[in-house]
């Protein structure tokens, strides 16, 4: 009789743990379910009080869009709601064509930072810096406003003017600057050729961009007479705020015979994608270096990224953005659309560069830009032995030779002047000479 009361007991024991391991999480889903009931019911209190009450009429569809900004927006930096016109004029920017100042911006500390301004647009023109801060748009504060309000505030019909009120590191006082609003039209890459390197500057990565790239390219080694005849590529990223994620994919692939270019990580670890190189090497193994700087962002450091970890790139400059997130557009009804942070990507060793950047191989700073010294017109011609008075004639060289070396020193007064101009470019050909002459081990064995 008392076993048959303790197992009746055990059992009820049972039953009662049984009873409580189910119950515990229904009644938890239930307590998290009226939470978000009473904070919806909440909104709508706040919604009617506004249209009833507020100092001026509103527009209903306004506070909705305003609020769905504010969820999203709360999130990070990157993530918000696009109207129609906003998602529309999203799909016109990563086309290659659409209207603005040209300007890639970011949001710290409650003020507007400029990523990078885009070459060739009237933000660039106007001399506005990566790293600037634009603490007013005419004359009004853009203190406490979401990043796409300030945004919206710099939008306006082509030939109008606008003045921003800039704040530069190395400057004591804000100062204004104008710019003429213009329809922006990339071009996604401009390809040239400096001494024997082949300059790719990639502005932006939109659906012109690998087409460019490949297209410029090929157009720089016809014309120098064959690939044998360079010494290199370099792939200038500098302010290049990012784009599309397929095409930092294919030009890392352009460079690339194989392995992993980026992976990417969401909160299920079931959505990871791996993106691996496809065989083939549009630069036929000759050396590369990739230019980065603090306006490198996104796609940009995806390449830069993938080309390091590879060794098949020497990255120089300075250290990148630091933006390691994935946004994915999703359509919404209205034609609206909702750009929604949904991953992180990772360079092919594993790392993520969120908040840390890509590390340049060799740091090299852009000297800021300085007037001529006066002096310089007051100084002294240069004299050398060929100025002195019956100094000997030099009879050991063919005139052939003679123009070889003319030849040669003026490309390296072209060089010299270059640094002047260019300081982190003329660099990287420097560096790119140098590979050439150590042969192509000298990339695969730094």
């Amino acid at each position: 009789m008392k076993k048959a009361m303790m197992a009746a007991f055990g059992g009820a024991a049972l039953g009662l743990l049984a009873t409580s391991q189910i119950a515990g999480p229904l009644l938890a889903q239930e307590s998290d379910r009226t939470n978000v009931y009473e904070q919806l019911d909440l909104f709508g209190d706040i919604f009617e009080r506004i249209r009833a009450e507020y100092v001026e009429d509103v527009d209903d569809k306004e506070l909705i869009e305003a609020a769905i900004n504010g969820m999203l927006t709360s999130l990070d930096p990157h993530s918000s709601y696009l109207s129609a016109e906003d998602a529309a004029a999203m799909r016109v920017q990563t086309s290659g064509e659409f209207g603005g100042l040209g300007i890639e911006v970011t949001q710290e500390e409650g003020f507007v930072k400029v990523v990078a301004p885009m070459d060739g647009t009237p933000a660039d023109a106007a001399g506005i810096l990566a790293g600037d801060f634009i603490t007013a748009v005419d004359g009004e504060s853009v203190l406490g406003l979401t990043l796409d309000d300030a945004v919206s505030m710099m939008r306006g019909p082509v030939g109008s003017e606008i003045i921003i009120t800039v704040v530069r590191e190395g400057e004591i006082e804000p100062f204004d600057v104008s710019i003429i609003r213009d329809t922006i039209k990339l071009t996604a890459v401009r390809s040239r050729t400096e001494g024997n390197a082949v300059v790719l500057r990639v502005t932006t990565f939109n659906d012109q961009t690998f087409p460019n790239l490949k297209d410029g390219m090929e157009e720089q080694i016809e014309a120098a007479g064959g690939i044998d005849n360079i010494d290199g590529i370099v792939i200038d990223l500098r302010n290049n705020p990012g784009g599309l994620l397929n095409q930092a994919i294919y030009v890392s692939d352009a460079f690339l015979d194989a392995g992993e270019i980026v992976s990417t990580r969401g909160r299920d670890p079931s959505d990871g994608d791996r993106f691996n190189a496809s065989p083939g090497d549009l630069a036929e193994g000759k050396p590369i270096v990739v230019l980065i700087n603090g306006g490198s962002a996104s796609a940009s450091e995806i390449v830069a990224g993938a080309l390091q970890d590879h060794r098949r790139a020497i990255v120089i400059g300075t250290n990148s953005f630091g933006k390691g997130s994935v946004q994915t557009v999703v359509p919404l009804r209205g034609d609206g659309a909702m750009r929604l942070t949904t991953s992180r990507y990772y360079t092919p060793s594993g790392r993520s560069i969120q908040s840390l950047g890509i590390s340049p191989d060799i740091i090299v700073e852009q000297p800021r830009p300085r007037a001529d010294l006066e002096e310089d017109e007051d100084a002294p011609a240069r004299r050398t032995e060929a100025d002195l008075r019956g100094s000997l004639d030099n009879d050991s060289l063919t005139e052939d030779e003679i123009r070889q070396i003319e030849e040669e020193r003026a490309r390296a007064e072209t060089a010299a002047q270059l640094r002047e101009e260019d300081y982190q470019l003329a660099y990287a050909i420097d560096i790119l000479k140098g590979l050439n002459a150590l042969g192509p081990t000298a990339l695969l064995n730094p």
